[in-house]
């Protein structure tokens, strides 16, 4: 469909006044819309939302009835889930068709999809973005790997919210022995878009926004569908006034301007503006209050111990964001790089109507450009919340009953990051319990149940998740999942809990039970857990070297500080690891340098020694510089009957195992 040769007479009005410059009335700007157009719209919550434009869009339907039956298609969730937003477009008879990538925040717009109104669909919201860039290129579809597995998935729904939705916007394909998803492009006939700053040809700015999202390949796919652009802009420059390198879409692209009210162009909705957002300066670290001790920090607490340093992390909004708050208590913000799928790289996230935005960012990129980042795995962690999981791993987090939620970003984030740590309670509803001495008591469970036997919709595939190599774990304020390759195993249980009464009577299915052990004391104590301390010691897997050129077993046991009894399960499991397959006993060097243990946990290690040098040792050396502890070890070694005599370096200990051997 070609607007140009359509809209004749209103574009000749228009194009008079971009004669003067392209800057038209926003009445004048949205009569280019016509009755069966495919309108696409750009924001990320409030941030960018062009406001202003709907707006108008929604008094000229009010008051003319026109325009009718519009497809609609965005890809973040714009609304602040009362009125603002693209919650001003749900009207019956202005929309035919909605495909949008998050509908939490427009629940106007999730009552016509779920009343049957209008046509609707449900697509990724990182495929969206990826989307305009295939219309711009004129490219028939785009394909990924993106939604295989879910309700996305055409062998499931495609997609579709509702019954009256009928016709296949994706398909399933094969490249090279692999699946993959095709979703199909369609023109897009008027972009709203949103800047800060607009010269009198057109060329955009953008250095007051919170965000850069999909401003220019969706300007790119209108302009190459035959269609228009118009933009909500703060102020008006001289031509030749902007500097090009700011400039985020070209006046080539542009067809109208029109400058927002300021009530009309918040920088989002919850924050008139904030220089930080927007990069143009970093403040002072603000304090992040320490949250309460109750389910929630217990949750954080927990998925904080999933850290490593220098990783690159994506949490989502609700429970998740409470990761943030244990890590800034914990010292090791510094540590991490958190993300947003808006395009923050780096600093503070933010929650709320301001989510997805930063401060002190080390780098704001575009939407899709994140999402490009995460769809290769660039994601070390994420983060996101837990509503419903069923007994294959599924996670559902889109669709409640008579509630559409949407996926958002949540499929594109968790079928690519190389961890995923689901977090939220473990029942919904009015749930009490008590945290005291360490241990967590359950006095009345919520009145729903999350963890059930099949969840409504699949958001996050559990089945598609065991074909590769992810790491996932549910993590709830009263016990631990994880998924392996057998199916959901129970692994952690919080102290004070019962395993029957407050967890397994609670679950629709009972999961695989083979060595639940307690979840660490630290999270249920009101001081400080330490982890800085244990972000920066080495991993375990990293101290654990064989060398099958020698058949020599290293043991780096430097620094290694052992305070629970899951940092001794976590040796002696990854000692298995690395050992049991190899069929044959091995030489073994151990450096004790700094090694502490807390003194209730002695008898514990020294079992586990045992075990290791009886399972998997032909011989074993051990080395530490320090006298006191050569002494203490050697005394606990020689209680047991285990060879008691510790070397004062790595050589002697070397050369004491090459005479054994």
């Amino acid at each position: 469909m070609n607007n140009k040769g359509i809209f004749s007479p209103v574009i000749a009005d228009i194009r008079a006044g971009m004669k003067r410059g392209k800057i038209v009335s926003v009445d004048d700007a949205i009569r280019v819309i016509r009755d069966g157009d495919t309108v696409s719209i750009d924001g990320f919550i409030g941030g960018c939302a062009p406001e202003e434009l709907l707006l108008g869009l929604e008094r000229r339907f009010l008051g003319t009835g026109e325009p009718k039956n519009l497809t609609l298609i965005f890809a973040a969730g714009i609304g602040d889930s009362k009125e603002k937003g693209i919650n001003r477009l749900a009207h019956e008879g202005l929309l035919k068709r909605v495909i949008a990538g998050h509908w939490g925040l427009v629940p106007k717009l999730q009552q016509l999809a779920l009343a049957g109104k209008i046509e609707a669909y449900n697509f990724p919201q990182g495929v969206i973005t990826h989307l305009y860039r295939d219309i711009a290129g004129h490219s028939p579809r785009t394909i990924t790997h993106v939604g295989l597995g879910t309700f996305v998935d055409p062998r499931d729904r495609g997609g579709k919210v509702n019954a009256v939705t009928t016709e296949d916007l994706v398909d399933l394909i094969n490249f090279d022995g692999r699946e993959y998803l095709a979703y199909k492009t369609l023109p897009i006939h008027v972009a709203l878009l949103r800047g800060t700053t607009a010269d009198m040809d057109g060329n955009i700015t953008m250095e007051k926004e919170a965000f850069t999202v999909e401003v220019l390949p969706l300007a790119m796919a209108a302009k190459n569908s035959g269609g228009f652009v118009i933009v909500q802009v703060e102020r008006i420059a001289e031509r030749g006034a902007l500097n090009a390198r700011q400039v985020k879409i070209p006046g080539i692209l542009v067809d109208c301007v029109v400058v927002a009210k300021p009530e009309n162009h918040w920088q989002t909705y919850g924050t008139p503006y904030n220089p930080a957002y927007s990069c143009e300066f970093k403040v002072p670290t603000a304090s992040i209050e320490p949250l309460p001790m109750d389910e929630r920090k217990i949750i954080a607490r927990r998925v904080a111990f999933e850290l490593q340093p220098n990783m690159v992390v994506n949490l989502g909004i609700g429970m998740p964001e409470g990761m943030a708050n244990v890590a800034n208590e914990e010292g090791i913000f510094d540590y991490l790089t958190l993300t947003a799928e808006a395009g923050s790289i780096g600093g503070i996230p933010s929650g709320g109507l301001d989510f997805g935005t930063a401060t002190n960012m080390d780098c704001l990129i575009d939407m899709h450009s994140q999402f490009d980042f995460y769809d290769g795995g660039g994601l070390d962690l994420a983060c996101l919340g837990l509503a419903q999981m069923d007994a294959r791993g599924n996670v559902n987090v889109s669709k409640f009953g008579s509630k559409l939620a949407g996926c958002g970003g949540f499929i594109d984030i968790t079928q690519t990051a190389k961890k995923i740590v689901f977090a939220g309670t473990f029942t919904a509803g009015a749930a009490e319990m008590a945290i005291a001495d360490g241990k967590l008591k359950i006095i009345k469970d919520g009145g729903l149940k999350k963890i059930i036997r099949e969840v409504e919709q699949i958001t996050f595939s559990g089945k598609t998740a065991q074909q590769g190599n992810q790491l996932v774990y549910y993590v709830t304020e009263r016990c631990v999942f994880e998924l392996t390759k057998e199916g959901v195993e129970l692994i952690e249980i919080a102290p004070g809990v019962d395993l029957e009464k407050d967890v397994l009577a609670q679950m629709e299915f009972k999961p695989i039970l083979r060595n639940v052990r307690l979840m660490d004391a630290r999270i249920f104590k009101p001081v400080l857990m330490g982890l800085k301390d244990d972000l920066l010691s080495i991993p375990i897997n990293e101290r654990l070297v064989y060398d099958p050129a020698t058949n020599i077993f290293y043991v780096n046991f430097e620094g290694l500080a052992v305070k629970t009894k899951n940092d001794i399960e976590a040796i002696r499991s990854q000692v298995t690891k690395i050992c049991a397959p190899l069929g044959k006993r091995v030489k073994t060097i151990v450096n004790y340098d700094n090694f502490s243990i807390v003194p209730e946990l002695e008898d514990e290690y020294i079992k586990m020694v045992k075990f290791v040098v009886s399972e998997y040792y032909s011989d074993v050396t051990r080395y530490t510089t320090s006298a006191f502890l050569r002494m203490k070890l050697g005394d606990e070694l020689k209680k047991r009957h285990l060879a008691p005599h510790i070397f004062q370096s790595k050589e002697e200990a070397r050369q004491a195992l090459e005479k054994k051997g």
